[in-house]
Order: C-alpha cells, then sequence, then structure tokens
C-alpha cells in the first residue's frame, strides 16, 4: 500500500474551538494558530459544516475523531468512514486523528473511549484497521494515546512500544496527549518519561493539553479545568525529547471565556518559543 499523503499544522499553539465560540471567533477573527474540532459533529452538514468552512478561510483546521472505534473487533462502519472522507474533502484539514480505542461490541455502539491489552494479536488487528482508514481517505491518520482507568495483566508490551511499532508498520503518526499520560502515570503508576522515550519524535505530529478532575482519589479526563503545572512539566519534557510540535489545548466542559482558552494557548506558545531558542 502506498504511504498517505501527510499535511502540516503550523508548530503553533492552537485551541479546540467549540460551539459558544464560533460566533466570537467568526467576527472578531482573534490571533490563534490553528483550530481543532470533533469531526462528527460535522457529518450531518448545514449549519455547522457552513460554520467550519467559514472558520477555514481563516485558520488551519484539525478534525479529531471520537466515534470511530480503531480497536473494535467489529467491522469499520462504513457509513462513519464515508462521512469523515466527505468531510475531508470539503474542509482540507491539515491534520486527522483519532483515539487508539474501542467502542463497539455484539452490535452495541458504546459512547466512550475504552482500553485494550496491548498484545501482538491487537497490534495486527488494529494496524489493519488503520490502513484501511488511510486507504480510504488518501491521508495519514494520527493515533491519540488513551486516558485510561484500568490495565490488563495480559498485556505483552507498553502503550509506547505499541505506538512505535503501530506507526512503523502502517505510517500513521502520534497525536501525543500528555495530559492522558499524566493521567495514566498517576492512576496506574505508568512510566511517563519511558513512554516519551518510547515514541519515535518523527511520528509525534500534534500535542494535546488538557485539564482533569479528581473524583475519589482518581484523576478523570474530563477536560474541564486549566492545565496543571505538573502537565505542563511533563509537556516540556516531551518538548526537549522529542520536540516541538503543533500543541492543542482541549477543554470540552465547562468551557470559559474564549480569552481564557487563547491564554492557555499562549502559554504552550511561550513554551515552543523556547524549545526553539534553545535549539538554535
Amino acid at each position: 500500500m502506498a504511504r498517505p499523503v501527510t499535511h502540516a499544522l503550523p508548530c503553533t499553539g492552537g485551541i479546540g474551538l467549540r460551539a459558544p465560540h464560533y460566533r466570537q471567533v467568526l467576527d472578531r477573527l482573534p490571533r490563534l494558530g490553528w483550530v481543532e474540532v470533533h469531526s462528527e459533529n460535522f457529518f450531518g452538514g448545514g449549519a455547522p459544516l457552513s460554520t467550519l468552512l467559514r472558520v477555514r478561510e481563516h485558520y488551519p483546521v484539525s478534525l479529531h475523531g471520537v466515534g470511530m472505534g480503531l480497536a473494535s473487533t467489529t467491522p469499520l462502519d462504513k457509513a462513519h468512514l464515508s462521512a469523515l472522507h466527505r468531510l475531508c474533502d470539503a474542509v482540507k484539514p491539515a491534520a486527522i486523528s483519532e483515539h487508539l480505542s474501542w467502542n463497539s461490541a455484539a452490535g452495541m455502539v458504546i459512547n466512550d473511549l475504552l482500553p485494550f491489552p496491548y498484545t501482538q494479536e491487537a497490534l495486527s488487528h488494529v494496524a489493519t484497521r488503520i490502513e484501511q482508514v488511510q486507504e480510504e481517505l488518501g491521508r495519514q491518520l494520527l493515533v491519540e494515546n488513551l486516558s485510561s482507568y484500568l490495565s490488563f495483566a495480559h498485556s505483552e508490551m507498553t502503550e509506547g512500544a505499541f505506538l512505535a511499532e503501530l506507526t512503523q508498520r502502517t505510517g500513521c503518526g502520534i497525536l501525543f496527549d500528555v495530559e492522558n499520560l499524566y493521567v495514566n502515570a498517576c492512576n496506574l503508576g505508568v512510566d511517563a518519561k519511558a513512554f516519551i522515550k518510547a515514541i519515535p519524535a518523527e511520528a509525534v505530529k500534534e500535542y494535546h493539553l488538557a485539564g482533569y478532575s479528581v473524583r475519589d482519589g482518581c484523576l478523570v479526563d474530563t477536560h474541564d479545568h486549566p492545565v496543571c503545572p505538573e502537565v505542563w512539566e511533563m509537556y516540556e519534557f516531551a518538548l526537549q525529547h522529542i520536540g516541538p510540535r503543533p500543541t492543542l489545548i482541549e477543554w470540552d466542559s465547562d468551557i470559559p471565556p474564549l480569552p481564557v482558552l487563547m491564554g492557555e494557548a499562549a502559554k504552550a506558545q511561550q513554551r515552543l518559543e523556547i524549545c526553539y531558542a534553545c535549539a538554535e
């Protein structure tokens, strides 16, 4: 199979663009490096897609999926994939990404991002599905590391090793969610530095940063708070070992005023600029 076409976001801070900020962004055209939206919100066309196409006239757009279920054992949803293909043709995104998770079984679709064991069997299965997606879209897919609240005793490799092999087999890229890694380090004892050193730097095309909540002593990936100091520190470690990449601030619940979101993106931009300066 031919290697998929790759696209590039500007290596700046960006924001997850959500409905409460559509009008303000289009009316004021603030200085944003780029924006990311959830793909499925625009499959129906109509006013949402019309709005996104207007945004696309001013900013690079990344499409981030939450419903494909790359690790599910049920066949890929052809209708879902066709809708994503049509959306890509319309928007011409600078990047397309999807979570490395499963979400369906026995004909039922579960509205969640569920983990799976990192085995050779799972690796072959997920690689085949990623190749199918990239073949259909004619574009590189970025896969995101998952926040998880359990680990599997029969995993045969670490998540970092799994991702490294997956990129080698398929030519896909990595969307490295730093906050997800921090959640897993706190909840499951994952060695965050070992993960960062295991994934191939050249495959990392984007970072995500977000805030979490704490429930019954467990960190939960809720995207409803500012980025915490410890996640900023982990991001800085990633910048040192992987290098600067386009960096997104995700905020999906209790969404703050746009200036607050842009302020978080500016913090990422400052760290990117420091990383560039140190490399010179």
